[in-house]
């Protein structure tokens, strides 16, 4: 599940078993990896979530200024009779791969008293791990390491280092598991130049939209009259070609079928106007010369190419006679309930005017659950205001399912500062997906606490930029960081 938050731009302790952590959670639920995890992020910024991991657990750290290794002070395991006594401690290894892309390898290694020999990531012998499937298969799969210049303990020795897969999926959660911004508002200064947009391709003004591979389950959705809100997680190429696919389908069975936008609505004449048009490259330039929405200085994923991919899918299903409109439903500056107001009752004025169209709805996860959010009682989302407004029947809201991936999108980084950017994005443990399994639809047999009718899973993600970029992105490192407008949903 991915949560969405808007920021406005208008102005702008106890000792630890083998296998818990000092927290006392429990051993990891995630699948055992089978390559490293490497991080979207530049190293810095994934050491210190590293470091504040730690600290967070009352831990003291220090850093080797030579190999940026971080180790954390030592803790006894269990309570023993001195000369046979265990201490740990966590040890953290970066490795950088690229500007922005790193690796970090959690460890926690062991010091015994009286022991004579050092043993590196073998388990004791007739120990319980000994036979524990999970940390030996862990141990096949990635290299073993050498423990070599890290701090020693008087009078103990080092008797072994293992992977640390708890802390390491904190870190993962700290790190891919995190809001993602809609800037709201902003400055709108990007140029339109010679507009490139990924695998556009000059067709005829009546050639058939790509609808790609079916979307499974899908056809219990595809109602006269039915609203489908669907949680975009933004930036990706997945949920556009989803989207795509359902619109086809839904046009296959004539249903007159109505594509939701999260665009300000202010831009609804632009969007008219192109899905008319014969969708040449100036009839695109045109539709970025209209509208402010793509041409943001700080984009949100909002504005992707996958958008503008999907928007020209809709264009051709109906330059094939079919009844598809596309609807710009999102505020132009509004936060808040206010926000969710005003885009219900733009969907809302649509629908009435069009009581049978099937329509299809993509907007950030907060915004179209027909339940609440736990995190304040008197915010009322989109989604539930359109579930009072019309028929319970008739609206369903998804949320989403996927693997592991990346995406473009908004999100503060580290020192409080808005990063736009390529992030990795992970899912949460009843949201994932294996990897390389079909897109498809699984209905929930009731609604929870939020809302949502079921789930679409869209496979592994992968991130689709803003149609229009700036030329030259400022580096967040090198300035002060301004203390951002609180966010609110």
């Amino acid at each position: 599940m991915r949560w969405h938050w808007t920021l406005g731009l208008l102005c702008m302790t106890g000792c630890a078993s083998l296998s818990r952590g000092l927290d006392g959670d429990p051993l990891d639920t995630e699948p055992i990896p089978t390559v490293e995890r490497v991080y979207l992020v530049p190293l810095d910024e994934a050491m210190f979530v590293a470091r504040r991991l730690l600290e967070e657990q009352r831990l003291d750290v220090f850093e080797n200024n030579t190999t940026h290794e971080l180790y954390s002070q030592s803790w006894e395991i269990g309570v023993n009779v001195r000369g046979n006594r265990t201490f740990e401690r966590y040890l953290v290894r970066p490795e950088a791969v690229g500007p922005r892309q790193s690796i970090v390898r959690i460890f926690r290694l062991q010091y015994r008293e009286a022991d004579d020999a050092v043993e590196e990531q073998v388990p004791e012998p007739g120990s319980q791990r000994a036979n524990d499937h999970y940390y030996n298969h862990f141990r096949e799969v990635f290299a073993h390491e050498k423990f070599e210049g890290i701090p020693q303990m008087e009078g103990f020795k080092l008797r072994r280092g293992f992977r640390d897969l708890p802390q390491e999926r904190k870190l993962l959660m700290r790190l891919e598991m995190v809001p993602s911004l809609e800037l709201v508002g902003g400055k709108a200064s990007i140029p339109v130049r010679d507009v490139k947009v990924a695998g556009w391709t000059p067709e005829a003004s009546d050639a058939a939209p790509r609808c790609g591979d079916p979307v499974q389950g899908v056809d219990a959705l595809l109602t006269p009259g039915g609203t489908v809100l669907v949680a975009d997680p933004m930036g990706t190429r997945e949920l556009p070609d989803a989207a795509a696919r359902m619109l086809c389908d839904a046009t296959a069975k004539k249903l007159p079928v109505a594509l939701a936008l999260s665009v300000p609505s202010v831009d609804q004449s632009a969007l008219d106007e192109y899905v008319t048009s014969a969708g040449t490259d100036a009839d695109l330039e045109r539709l970025l010369v209209l509208s402010d929405f793509f041409r943001r200085v700080d984009q949100d994923g909002r504005s992707s190419a996958g958008v503008i991919h999907l928007l020209e899918a809709a264009r051709r299903l109906r330059a094939q006679g079919h009844a598809v409109s596309v609807v710009a439903f999102d505020s132009k500056g509004a936060a808040g309930n206010a926000r969710e107001a005003e885009m219900a009752a733009n969907l809302l004025a649509f629908r009435q005017e069009h009581p049978d169209a099937w329509m299809l709805v993509l907007a950030g996860d907060v915004h179209v659950r027909t339940g609440g959010v736990g995190w304040d009682s008197k915010f009322e989302p989109m989604g539930h205001r359109l579930a009072a407004a019309l028929p319970s029947s008739s609206v369903r809201a998804l949320d989403v399912g996927f693997a592991r991936g990346a995406h473009f999108a908004c999100r503060f980084n580290v020192w409080q500062q808005v990063d736009c950017d390529v992030h990795g994005i992970n899912p949460s443990a009843e949201a994932r997906q294996e990897p390389d399994s079909p897109r498809k639809v699984a209905l929930f047999d009731a609604p929870g606490d939020t809302g949502f009718h079921g789930r679409l899973y869209l496979g592994t993600l992968s991130p689709s930029l803003p149609v229009l970029q700036r030329t030259s992105k400022p580096v967040a490192q090198q300035q002060a960081p301004a203390k951002p407008a609180a966010p609110a949903p």
